[in-house]
């Protein structure tokens, strides 16, 4: 009996001692192949990252480079119509430069016709003689019209209208008292409106009326009295025509 029992300890001591000799065997033989399928694994994570950033990256690259042929395309649009709005530009300034060429021409031509007529009125100066004139007073520091002075000028141009070639002489003049500039401006003033009423009242085209003011200039008397002075505020009118047989025939009253 002790021999059985002794016996079945050794045994199960034995079966104990294979079954740990056994697991440590396992564990030593398939350690390294988890290990190395523990690295293959990690290796197989980390390319799949890497494989995943690359395809991120290719189609960040592919969405840039999308962005950019777009973009080139929207500036090559753009370019077509600046130069589509430039051509436009250079037809309309063509036009326009022709244009301004053919005005230029034309005032050319009509500077030549009034280079020519003058030319002709300046050979003919001496064909021209007065015939008839008139002298305006005016009250100190005026220079609007009277009726009386409005019915001199009635006067002198009621033929006027029978002559084909003629012009008015209008020339304004104060007394001395003042400035020399204000005389000037008021010498001015007072032929202007001898000039205003032939033109509205009378029809007589502005052309051919000849204005100036000459201040305290010229005066027809020399005295420093107040009727002196009278004297001088005054605007002298005259007619000069270069018509055959024009002669002086009107001379209303003689400078005041």
């Amino acid at each position: 009996m002790r021999h059985f029992v002794a016996t079945t300890c050794v045994l199960s001591l034995t079966l104990i001692a294979g079954g740990c000799a056994t697991k440590k065997y396992v564990r030593n033989t398939t350690a390294p192949v988890q290990a190395k399928v523990d690295q293959v694994g990690e290796q197989t994570q980390k390319q799949g990252q890497e494989i995943q950033e690359n395809k991120t990256q290719i189609k960040q690259v592919d969405e840039n480079a999308q962005a950019g042929i777009s973009a080139a395309k929207e500036r090559a649009m753009t370019a077509d119509n600046h130069a589509g709005e430039a051509m436009k530009h250079a037809g309309e300034a063509m036009s326009r430069a022709n244009q301004v060429g053919t005005e230029l021409n034309q005032r050319v031509d009509q500077t030549n016709s009034n280079l020519d007529k003058l030319r002709t009125s300046v050979a003919n100066l001496d064909d021209y003689k007065m015939t008839g004139e008139t002298s305006v007073p005016f009250r100190f520091n005026k220079y609007s019209l009277d009726n009386q002075s409005k019915e001199e000028l009635d006067k002198l141009v009621a033929n006027v209208g029978n002559y084909k070639r003629f012009f008015i002489s209008v020339e304004g003049f104060t007394d001395t008292t003042g400035t020399a500039a204000y005389n000037e401006e008021l010498s001015r003033k007072r032929a202007d409106a001898v000039a205003e009423y032939l033109v509205t009242k009378h029809d007589i085209p502005i052309y051919r009326i000849h204005m100036i003011g000459l201040g305290k200039e010229k005066p027809v008397d020399m005295g420093k009295n107040r009727a002196a002075r009278a004297k001088n505020r005054r605007v002298e009118v005259r007619i000069y025509s270069a018509d055959q047989g024009a002669a002086v025939s009107q001379v209303n009253q003689p400078a005041r």
